[in-house]
């Protein structure tokens, strides 16, 4: 069998199953047990983590992992790194590994920071010379400049996170698996992890990153892998992966989000001319609705691809003066709509006495709409777009 070149994962029908916990027997649960069995619902007490995934992850490759939790993302990201093993399937990783799974995934309790780092550096395959020219870089990255010589059950949340992707990232592994590191550390810390990802992947390292961040992940991968209940269900390219995984989300926010309040939704719409919204032209939101009560609030407008974390918010939002039991329209023109092309959800929220409140209708997906123009280029490796804006400019380029 040839050899796979350093830096390649390759992980065919891999499948996964854990028991259920076992719980001590009482008697009500031996009633719920002989319950269950006359009506053939007996549950075996197993569960699939992971059914079926294929996985295959060339040199340099950089892949994101994403779905709702208990996916099954970081299930795998484990047993890339062996930490634990299949039910079945097969798996082959070809190269030194750096894993940052858990904050303190690797990282002894009992052991200093010094001690942690000669440690992991060691596991990895990596002589003393090579560790002790990295060795400051990794101190100075954690920022534990005067700690590294603690214990490490004596650092917060932060350190760990810190001292952790300092020793994957810092010793130069020929594969990279990260899970959620970003979500913990401040805005600095995060902009160096975002840095140091830059570098590393400039330099060929292949690297599985799980995250719920997704402009990071956009940011930082070019493929990308959508999980849900153990399956697979989009590989391809991460823009066209995040797109499909944002639209289910819009889909279950439609279906979990109830219309009603102390004001209700009777109609809403989305229109613009020729019935075609497009990037920079003008658009009508349009909102009627009744109330049960007389109320004074504020009525608010916002864009997402999905979430409920909007893309903007037409601001100022418009204050209503409502009479119980009569029905108003609300419309609101955006004369030039900065969207690229894509498929977008209206929210909308009312508060009383302003945004803080009573609230009046709850801040919820209203309508679903696609704007037509142009596409957006993706932004330079690892630089995180959180607002997908389209915005006109003019160049001008003199010599001197």
């Amino acid at each position: 069998m040839p050899t796979l070149p350093n830096g390649t994962i390759e992980a065919a029908e891999i499948w996964k199953r854990f028991r259920a916990d076992r719980r001590p027997a009482k008697l009500q649960d031996q009633f719920l047990k002989f319950h269950e069995k006359r009506k053939g619902l007996v549950n075996s007490g197993w569960r699939w983590a992971l059914r079926d995934i294929d996985l295959r992850a060339n040199p340099g490759e950089s892949i994101g992992l994403i779905g709702p939790n208990g996916s099954g993302k970081t299930t795998l990201l484990k047993i890339l790194t062996r930490v634990m093993y299949p039910s079945a399937g097969r798996i082959t990783v070809s190269g030194r590994v750096g894993a940052l799974i858990t904050l303190s995934a690797g990282i002894h309790p009992n052991l200093t920071g010094r001690e942690n780092i000669t440690l992991t550096g060691s596991l990895m395959g990596i002589g003393r010379k090579q560790l002790a020219s990295r060795f400051d870089e990794i101190v100075e990255f954690a920022e534990l400049e005067q700690a590294i010589d603690r214990q490490a059950k004596y650092y917060s949340a932060g350190m760990l996170a810190r001292l952790g992707f300092g020793v994957a990232a810092f010793l130069e592994p020929e594969i990279l698996l990260v899970d959620e590191v970003l979500a913990v550390g401040d805005a600095a810390f995060q902009q160096r992890c975002l840095d140091r990802l830059r570098k590393i992947l400039g330099g060929g390292t292949t690297l599985i990153f799980v995250s719920h961040d997704l402009p990071s992940v956009e940011a930082v991968c070019s493929r990308g892998m959508w999980m849900n209940n153990g399956v697979v269900v989009e590989d391809g390219p991460i823009r066209d992966v995040l797109s499909g995984y944002r639209h289910a989300v819009e889909r279950s926010a439609d279906i979990e989000h109830d219309l009603s309040g102390r004001a209700k939704i009777t109609r809403t719409s989305v229109s613009a001319p020729d019935d075609m919204v497009q990037t920079n032209g003008p658009v009508e939101l349009e909102l009627e609705f009744e109330a049960d009560a007389d109320y004074k609030g504020w009525l608010y407008f916002g864009v997402s691809e999905g979430t409920a974390s909007p893309i903007f918010i037409v601001n100022p939002g418009h204050e209503l003066v409502i009479k119980g039991g009569e029905r108003i329209t609300a419309r609101c023109v955006v004369e030039r709509l900065p969207l690229p092309r894509g498929q977008y959800s209206l929210w909308a929220g009312m508060w009383a006495d302003w945004e803080h409140g009573e609230e009046l209708l709850a801040w919820q997906p209203v309508a679903n709409f696609t704007t037509y123009g142009p596409r957006l280029d993706r932004a330079p490796r690892a630089v995180v777009r959180l607002a997908p804006l389209h915005v006109e400019t003019d160049w001008t380029v003199s010599r001197a």
